[in-house]
């Protein structure tokens, strides 16, 4: 038990010093190996080489390049117009437009960077000029990027997936109703606080051609998703399927995708899994021999003696994943936590499927709350607008957020009533 306190001090330690998150794992699988594998650094070469050796891995740059290459093509242009033409007699229409394309590209692409970059790139100016102010447009394009995490396909559910050795399918189905009932916050949001804002004159020849051109883009989560919870596809089948017709659609279909952009796109997916593969390799060799030494087990009986009820835990995980998504990357806080909130969490009865989902929406608020704050980066960066401004475009946002966290957090059925 020494020893597990001895790694947690460890990594809080480093954690609050900001140390770089590749040092901190190595600094941790240093300590792990030592006192839990005889010192032996043998033993964590063979633990990463086998901790990599599944094919669900696969997916990963399979969907980063997807998302990537739907980025640079015609497909977010298309919905945008399809949901705008749909929500053209609402007030704030074009807002809506906004959340509601960034919950269909999400489930395409299963990032949260490319939803913002691909669907702001397009959305932000009309918005603007539509008569939207800045900060708004700002907020409700940085949390609607968020989305990408949530509905499936999620990268980060098929990191938790393979860290904790849960169904990634199951994880994919339970996403479903959680991110349609925050699509519907954020979406009720943007129409009550736009309600000013005049209504346009619903165009059935529009929508019939909208839908026209965005047909192909339309169809794709349906063969995506669909392939997965028909069990015809595994994850990794339905990445290569959505990255092949992605390229198709892009290439043949919309001719907007040239041989550069795919070789920019292919570059830009190799440099990140470059950087991610070896931390996931670290993490999973330092995840099998805390579990085969029952560490988790120990901590999770240590912590259960002060911590009594289930609704104690759950308050207080949550503000645990909420303070460090402030300060670490989704990847690197799953890597590390989500194996010990496991096994913490399955002595408080939550089921290890609705876990990965309170800490995937916990850790997608973390992408709107600075330092760190991924989404407001990437925005500040893409749309030229001060910090600031960004920052406080999206803290009512952050309030809907919370709001949605915990009804998802304290009704678990919300979560798993598709997957039982």
């Amino acid at each position: 038990m020494t020893y597990s306190i001895g790694l947690i001090a460890l990594i809080l330690g480093a954690l609050s010093l900001r140390v770089n998150i590749a040092a901190i794992l190595l600094a941790v699988g240093a300590y792990v190996h030592w006192f839990w594998g005889d010192g032996e650094l043998v033993y964590i070469i063979e633990d990463m080489w086998g901790a990599i050796d599944k094919e669900v891995l696969l997916s990963i740059p399979l969907f980063l390049l997807c998302g990537s290459v739907m980025g640079k093509g015609a497909i977010a242009a298309r919905l945008i117009r399809v949901m705008r033409a749909i929500t053209a007699p609402v007030p704030g229409g074009m807002a809506l437009a906004t959340i509601l394309t960034c919950a269909v590209f999400a489930a395409i692409s299963g990032s949260s960077a490319v939803t913002l970059i691909a669907v702001g790139s397009i959305a932000y100016p009309a918005l603007v000029k539509d008569g939207y102010s800045k900060g708004f447009a700002l907020g409700a394009l940085a949390t609607g990027g968020t989305l990408g995490v949530i509905i499936p396909p999620s990268i980060p559910m098929i990191l938790y997936g393979i860290v904790t050795e849960t169904s990634i399918v199951e994880l994919f189905t339970a996403g479903i109703l959680p991110g349609l009932f925050l699509t519907i916050l954020l979406g009720s949001y943007t129409v009550f606080v736009n309600r000013h804002i005049a209504r346009q004159t619903f165009s059935l020849r529009e929508l019939a051609e909208a839908m026209k051109e965005g047909v192909w883009s339309m169809l794709m989560p349906v063969i995506l998703l669909g392939g997965i919870y028909s069990g015809y596809f595994s994850p990794t089948e339905s990445a290569a399927v959505a990255l092949g017709y992605s390229l198709i659609v892009e290439r043949f279909v919309h001719k907007e995708l040239t041989l550069k952009d795919l070789y920019d796109t292919a570059l830009d997916t190799t440099t990140m899994m470059g950087s991610l593969f070896p931390l996931l390799a670290i993490a999973l060799s330092i995840n099998l021999l805390l579990t085969s030494e029952q560490v988790p087990a120990q901590l999770a009986a240590w912590i259960s003696g002060f911590v009594e009820s289930r609704t104690t835990f759950l308050l207080l995980m949550n503000g645990l994943l909420l303070v460090v998504g402030c300060v670490m990357d989704m990847a690197s806080a799953i890597l590390v936590l989500a194996p010990l909130l496991l096994q913490m969490g399955e002595t408080y009865g939550i089921d290890p499927v609705h876990l990965g989902i309170i800490m995937t929406v916990n850790l997608e608020i973390g992408l709107l709350t600075p330092p760190v704050g991924l989404n407001l980066i990437i925005a500040m960066t893409a749309f030229r607008e001060p910090f600031g401004l960004i920052v406080r475009g999206v803290l009512p946002f952050i309030a809907i957020m919370l709001i949605g966290l915990l009804v998802i957090s304290f009704v678990p059925q919300l979560s798993l009533w598709l997957v039982s």
